[in-house]
């Protein structure tokens, strides 16, 4: 972090006697800053464009605005895919107890019928084996 200070026009911290960093208000605010950014999941990378918005006298607001967006968008689509398999590990362990016992040759009934079910192969490869339909 103490990187990107500097990238955006701060010197490094002078050092003490001892070999302590001694950081003036400007940089200790600019690194609180970043680590607000970082806690609502904004990337070093963007908190760099940020800081330069700022060195520029721009406004970052807008381009922060749509980073939270695309954030979001992301978020609410990790959710979706959250659902989706809650809702298939749901089916899978209620129809359990419905499963014949396993044969001797199969590791898990339970993901042999999910794997029949849904045809995930997987084929020999010249160089080992290549998932074929696997997600």
């Amino acid at each position: 972090m103490e990187a990107i200070v500097r990238d955006c026009g701060r010197t490094a911290p002078q050092r003490t006697g001892s070999g302590y960093r001694d950081y003036d208000s400007s940089f200790l605010g600019r690194l609180t800053f970043i680590r607000s950014a970082q806690s609502l999941g904004i990337t070093l990378d963007e908190i760099r464009e940020i800081l330069l918005f700022s060195e520029r006298g721009e406004a970052p607001c807008s381009y922060v605005r749509s980073v939270l967006t695309s954030q979001l968008d992301g978020i609410d689509a990790r959710i979706r895919e959250l659902e989706l398999l809650r809702d298939q590990l749901t089916e899978i362990v209620s129809g359990a107890e419905d499963l014949p016992p396993a044969a001797a040759d199969c590791t898990c009934s339970l993901i042999e019928h999910v794997r029949l079910k849904t045809g995930h192969t997987a084929k020999a490869s010249p160089g080992g084996f290549a998932a074929d339909q696997l997600s």
